[in-house]
This record gives C-alpha cells, sequence and structure tokens, in this order.
C-alpha cells in the first residue's frame, strides 16, 4: 500500500514541480522541489480523491520527504 501512496505522490507532484518522476524518490525533500502551499494544497486533494480520505493540510506540509508524506497518508488511510 505504502508503496502505491508514493507512486500516487510522486505522479502528481512531477508535473507540479516540473520534474520528471524517475528524479523523485522517497528521501526528496519537498523543500528541494521550491514546493508552496498551493502545491502541497493541489497534492492533498488529490490524494483525497484517490483514497477516499481527508487530509489534514497542516499535517500534511509537515512532513519534510516523499517518504514521510506517504508514511502520513498510510496512516490515515489505516486508521479510516
Amino acid at each position: 500500500m505504502r508503496e502505491e501512496i508514493l507512486e500516487k505522490i510522486i505522479g502528481r507532484a512531477a508535473p507540479i514541480f516540473g520534474m520528471d518522476p524517475a528524479d523523485i524518490t522517497e528521501a526528496t525533500k519537498f523543500e528541494d522541489c521550491n514546493a508552496k502551499s498551493a502545491h502541497i494544497s493541489q497534492i492533498t486533494t488529490f490524494l483525497e480523491d484517490e483514497f477516499d480520505i481527508e487530509i489534514p493540510f497542516m499535517n500534511f506540509r509537515r512532513q519534510k520527504t516523499f517518504g514521510e508524506a506517504a508514511d502520513f497518508v498510510q496512516e490515515l488511510i489505516e486508521d479510516n
């Protein structure tokens, strides 16, 4: 499940940040992608639709890497 979540995050984030998905790993930091609130909002909205969950924006925003974000979303799915 975590791999699927990570793939979806990367797949959505790559075009937002103008990057090749192959250049993004779970260790990639959002700040290295110059992530702004609007970018994070687009990612969380996409994930909410994909997994039918509610993602607290500010908590998601605190995740430093793509891997941490995947872990966070997985916890939300498991708790749902």
